[in-house]
């Protein structure tokens, strides 16, 4: 009875211990995608060229395999404890001009982690280095 007893209690112990337990997971935020900021998509203007719009951009994350004039720009935030945040920005080229572009999403504010965190690496004073925006605007006039 006593070694039945050990076995029972062991069993419970280890089942609490365990990574199914009953005190719950932990969850973090998730972003994939490209980071795109309304500041980004206002510089936008229909007639630039495809590598002024990666020179602002970035290489787009999805370029449609039939139709090449056709790039996608996809941010996703997968918010740990909430809802999830998704903007898209598809940009339509008529050979190597832009012609048309198109918004999904909420641009208005920027991603819930970037209002935290902001763009970049932090300098050795915690403050944020400059935007990516800043930086392009910086190459620019070199």
């Amino acid at each position: 009875m006593q070694k039945l007893t050990r076995i029972i209690t062991l069993s419970v112990a280890v089942t609490l211990i365990s990574g199914c337990s009953f005190f719950g997971v932990y969850k973090r935020d998730l972003a994939q995608g490209n980071l795109v900021t309304n500041d980004m998509a206002s510089q936008l203007q229909p007639g630039m060229t495809r590598q002024q719009v990666l020179n602002l951009m970035g290489t787009p994350l999805l370029e449609s395999p039939f139709d090449t004039n056709e790039w996608d720009y996809i941010y996703r935030l997968d918010e740990a404890y909430s809802g999830i945040e998704q903007r898209r920005l598809t940009l339509v080229f008529n050979g190597n001009q832009l012609t048309n572009i198109q918004r999904h999403g909420d641009f208005s504010e920027p991603p819930a982690l970037i209002k935290e965190r902001g763009i970049g690496p932090a300098s050795g004073d915690g403050q944020q280095e400059g935007s990516v925006l800043d930086r392009l605007k910086s190459q620019d006039q070199n």
